[in-house]
């Protein structure tokens, strides 16, 4: 999928960056304070931040907007540039950026640390509460036509996992994750 393209599907874009030590909760703060500042800003749809592995100082900032031009238009502003600015007195460098399309964030997702990630076995369950009903639905209504029209086995199933992928990964992947983030990313415990 070409850059172009994220601006139908929308774009999700991952910053990481080094905290000096000691600067970890300052830094934390003027994060929230940036996803405040976004909220003001056409297209922005979310963001998370992750906490470096034990270890590690490297922090990531997920974050999703409609469009590449809502993600411009923040890119562009008065407020990114100076929460950027403040940001600099508690961090090493510049943030590396990174994005991802909706296949990427799907299959791949972010480059997050390991534990933060869902089970594999919490994955599945939201992959097939999103399957099961699309191939269930596809299959009642469209066997009957793909019957009259003597389509052979192996078109009439291309056709199907066409329909059902493209329904998956568009339409109800990015509303299923965020229906099912309590569930797939869990609170901690204690």
């Amino acid at each position: 999928m070409s850059q172009s393209d994220h601006s139908q599907t929308g774009v999700t874009r991952i910053a990481r960056r080094k905290v000096r030590p000691g600067h970890e909760s300052a830094y934390e703060e003027l994060v929230r304070e940036m996803f405040v500042l976004m909220k003001r800003h056409q297209g922005f749809l979310g963001a998370d931040i992750i906490p470096p592995e034990p270890d590690s100082s490297v922090y990531q900032v997920v974050v999703n907007f409609g469009s590449e031009g809502g993600l411009a238009e923040w890119d562009a502003s008065i407020d990114r540039r100076e929460i950027f600015a403040r940001m600099r007195a508690h961090a090493e460098g510049e943030p590396e950026h990174r994005r991802l399309n909706a296949l990427e964030e799907w299959f791949v997702g972010p480059s997050v640390p390991e534990h933060t990630r869902p089970p594999r076995w919490k994955t599945a369950v939201v992959t097939w509460l999103g399957i099961w009903p699309l191939a269930s639905v596809i299959l009642y209504f469209l066997t009957p036509l793909w019957d009259r029209l003597g389509l052979p086995f192996l078109v009439m199933t291309a056709i199907n996992v066409v329909l059902i992928v493209g329904a998956m990964v568009y339409l109800v992947a990015p509303v299923l994750t965020k229906l099912m983030k309590g569930f797939l990313v869990g609170r901690p415990q204690g």
